[in-house]
């Protein structure tokens, strides 16, 4: 089985899986009529491929099998109670965090160009002020990050009307294959800042944090 990695961050668990098996296979992994029944309801092969991944990576990560519920944000959680979670998905790859009494976000990208087309949607005048100077590569490896970073910090925030590039911000950082950066939110009058953690892939970036990462200030 294609396990590509699980951690420990923050007293969070978090992983990380290569969709590399078949429908069948990944089916065979699992024995919950649920999950039988929600695959009924999933009409592309794609996302009955994410949904199954997902509850093998579960499966993987806490040695059993769980439900996944959603409320009507579409924030998911464990019918179990047991442990808060997050859930990505992108070509390839899904990933997971949880934590027993911390809400944690995380997020994965593929790499690749298509985010350059959207960077005026979340990029702020006042991030990546190295820019210039950088290669093509490690520009668009920050490009996904601070996309990434702010699915992230969305997550944990769990507000409604959060605006990618009014409100949250990524602070410059240097980029290396894996390390940390600060992200801030000004959904609410006081800012918010989050300890944001992050990996670099030859096929992807992924970013995940806790929300006893923030803390408010007024400055």
């Amino acid at each position: 089985m294609p396990l590509l990695k699980t951690w420990t961050e923050e007293n969070g668990r978090w992983g990380i899986w290569q969709v590399t098996e078949t429908l069948e296979e990944l089916y065979a992994c699992l024995s919950d009529d649920v999950v039988r029944q929600e695959l009924e309801r999933l009409k592309a092969p794609s996302r009955k491929m994410e949904y199954l991944a997902v509850r093998v990576l579960l499966k993987t990560m806490l040695g059993k099998e769980v439900r996944i519920g959603h409320e009507p944000s579409g924030k998911p959680f464990l019918t179990g109670g047991e442990y808060h979670v997050s859930i990505s998905h992108t070509k390839g790859y899904v990933a997971v965090g949880l934590h027993e009494s911390a809400q944690p976000g995380i997020d994965i990208e593929a790499y690749g160009e298509r985010v350059r087309k959207v960077e005026s949607r979340f990029i702020r005048e006042d991030e990546m002020p190295e820019r210039a100077r950088m290669e093509s590569r490690e520009e668009l490896y920050q490009l996904l990050l601070h996309w990434s970073a702010k699915e992230t910090m969305y997550k944990v925030l769990d507000m409604a009307e959060v605006d990618f590039l009014q409100h949250l911000k990524v602070c410059p950082f240097k980029l290396s294959s894996s390390g940390t950066f600060t992200g801030e939110s000004y959904r609410k009058a006081d800012k918010a800042r989050f300890l944001i953690h992050y990996l670099v892939h030859p096929e992807f970036v992924c970013t995940y944090c806790l929300n006893t990462e923030a803390c408010s200030t007024n400055n």
